[in-house]
């Protein structure tokens, strides 16, 4: 069998001194990150589906890679206030990411 594909955990990868890049698009669409040393890369998706734009607006995120805009103060109304488990755009964008808003990591050819 040829191609196997190799998935590691982006905590793993992270502690064994893998830089993130800034998030980008797969070939399939879907956002997420290049992790990397000097000789090996692999793709992070992006686990979370809603991010904080600003103090007004969120985006929220399909597994295809479109953005979706919604209102900030409709959605905590909906759903009792402000969810600090919800990322910040602009960390996503940055590569500032958290184990829980990575998904699968698999090497990148």
């Amino acid at each position: 069998m040829t191609g196997i594909a190799q998935a590691e955990s982006f905590s793993k990868l992270e502690k064994q001194g893998y830089a993130v890049g800034k998030l980008t698009k797969g070939k399939a669409g879907g956002y997420g990150w290049v992790i990397s040393n000097s000789n090996k890369q692999f793709f992070c998706r992006l686990n979370a589906s809603l991010a904080y734009v600003s103090k007004k607006e969120m985006v929220g995120i399909t597994s295809s890679g479109r953005l979706i805009k919604v209102d900030r103060a409709t959605f905590e109304a909906k759903i009792g206030g402000p969810d600090p488990s919800i990322p910040q755009w602009s960390d996503l964008q940055s590569g500032r990411v958290k184990p829980d808003d990575v998904g699968s990591c698999t090497a990148v050819r």
